[in-house]
């Protein structure tokens, strides 16, 4: 059989106990002394050597990444640097600011009083101005400032009759990676970019990511816009980060101030409810001005005055696909008057009365256009769809005419941006489903495009050729959610829309409301009851 175990004593456990603890002690002690003097020999041998040994260590630190990135912001050998101060307590190194050469614009006026506030002051007060473009031209005018790319210098030495000249900048066009593009085959086009100069370091990366995937090639100017002026410090890292013409001012004031014909005191508490209600951007002044300028004022700018198409440009969104055509050029020679990237649909709460004064305005106009079905439900109410005007590619002269602007000021004069949200984005979409038809619209299925979780990236996995231009990055593609647009554009069949349409479409609206407000339902009826009772108290 077996032997039966004896089982220890408590007292023999407790000793068994106390040896093992007195064993870790004297090994903890061993390695600690040991690793004390594998440490003083490593202090003695680094105090021993030369100063270059330490470099062995420098991958440690950020300054290689600070050059490196330096360099990518900057083209080489293009300019000299001008040390700016630096914030003793800042944790990181401010970056140099380039020095590039800005200049005032040829026509433009070039010498102004030192203080520019009282000559701004005097330019506005002034009322004899014969129009209100050269009001505009003289208030911006100190603030305007141009910086010539390298493109186009250089461009313009290549085609010297001095062969040593033409060579040199040849070889610097070669060097620098600038491919010549035959003048006469680019628009007359201009990126437009409304942005402030806290938002420089988002719009780097686009910008970057802009002239890599198409600008290069064609280098068409930038305009940059700006409720202030911008920093020398926006303007001199913009201008060192391209080589294309950029140009730089500001907007005028009444294209971003509230109009006389807007309460300011209704118009706050509008922003108050808004916010309460938590609607997007609802408190939000700086945003409606905004709003208001892209639906109607900045294709009246200056500077834009006769230029024929423009691309909308916005600080932090990604491009993803490399365009080897012009899209100002295939919108040009097809028939095109506006384009988009991503569709969806509008938040109800920012745009309550849109539709209503839309139709009103067709109504009043005799509006017929094959397009404008497409912006409307069944039900004769707008569905909510537009195009996102974040981005776009559009015709100036489209957006400058008798038609287009008298819609804009109708709904300028029904006070919506300021008592309620309207957005450029609906309002432009609208205005191209009312004026324009359906071959007139552009989607640019090719361009991949990122604005804030919204992205749209061609079908790379049935398509060579996208896959080899693309670099989407692996998430959803907006197109396919559901609350995107883009499949009911792909699938809409032109349908003549007529006043009969219109004055229909008001009828049942008009219906509509009066059956919400006749026959609430109970529950509604009675939850108002009670708040009214307990707002007494």
């Amino acid at each position: 059989g077996f032997k039966r175990l004896s089982v220890p004593s408590t007292a023999t456990l407790a000793i068994a106990l106390l040896y093992f603890t007195c064993v870790i002690l004297v090994s903890q002690s061993a390695l600690r002394s040991r690793l004390q003097r594998s440490i003083e020999n490593i202090a003695s041998h680094i105090s021993a050597t030369t100063d270059e040994h330490i470099e062995w260590f420098s991958w440690k630190t950020d300054s290689q990444y600070k050059q490196n990135q330096q360099a990518n912001l900057v083209l080489a050998d293009a300019y000299s640097y001008v040390e700016t101060p630096v914030d003793d307590n800042s944790k990181e190194e401010e970056p140099k600011i380039p020095s590039m050469p800005l200049v005032r614009l040829p026509g433009w006026p070039s010498e102004f009083p030192e203080s520019l506030d009282d000559y701004r002051r005097d330019v506005l007060s002034n009322t004899s101005w014969a129009t209100d473009d050269l009001k505009h031209r003289a208030e911006i005018a100190p603030y305007v400032w141009h910086h010539r790319g390298l493109a186009d210098k250089l461009s313009e030495q290549s085609q010297s009759t001095d062969a040593q000249t033409s060579h040199a900048a040849l070889r610097e066009m070669s060097r620098l990676g600038i491919l010549p593009t035959p003048s006469a085959r680019r628009a007359n086009a201009y990126f437009v970019v409304l942005l402030r100069n806290r938002e420089l370091n988002q719009f780097l990366s686009t910008l970057r990511q802009l002239e890599d995937r198409f600008n290069k090639r064609y280098h068409y100017p930038y305009l940059f816009l700006n409720d202030e002026p911008f920093s020398q410090r926006f303007m001199q890292f913009v201008a060192a980060s391209t080589t294309s013409n950029v140009t730089f001012a500001t907007i005028p004031t009444d294209h971003w101030s509230m109009p006389e014909f807007v309460d300011e005191a209704e118009a706050r508490e509008a922003r108050r409810r808004m916010k309460e209600s938590n609607v997007i951007y609802g408190g939000s002044l700086s945003y409606r001005h905004m709003c208001r300028f892209n639906s109607g004022f900045f294709y009246k700018h200056p500077l834009l005055k006769n230029v024929d198409w423009y691309w909308r440009v916005e600080p932090g969104v990604d491009f993803y696909c490399d365009l080897d055509y012009d899209p100002f050029m295939y919108m040009q020679e097809n028939g095109k008057l506006y384009s988009f990237v991503i569709a969806l649909k509008e938040l109800e709460a920012t745009i309550p009365s849109l539709w209503q004064h839309t139709l009103e305005y067709m109504q009043k106009t005799n509006v017929t256009s094959d397009l404008m079905s497409f912006f409307v439900s069944k039900s004769g109410n707008y569905n909510l769809c537009h195009f996102w005007s974040n981005f776009e590619i559009a015709s100036l002269n489209w957006l400058r005419s008798d038609a287009y602007e008298s819609y804009f000021k109708y709904l300028d004069r029904a006070k919506g941006f300021f008592m309620e949200r309207w957005g450029d984005a609906p309002v432009h979409s609208i205005a191209a489903g009312m004026l324009l038809n359906r071959d007139q619209v552009h989607f640019f299925d090719d361009i991949g495009y990122r604005h804030e979780s919204f992205m749209h990236c061609p079908d790379t996995a049935n398509s060579m050729s996208m896959k080899l231009r693309c670099q989407c990055p692996k998430r959803k593609n907006f197109d396919s959610t559901e609350g995107s647009c883009l499949p009911r554009w792909k699938e809409y069949v032109p349908n003549q829309w007529t006043q009969r349409d219109t004055n229909e479409a008001l009828r049942m609206m008009r219906e509509a409301r009066i059956v919400n407000s006749v026959y609430d339902p109970k529950i509604v009826v009675e939850r108002r009851r009670w708040y009214s009772f307990f707002s007494g108290f």
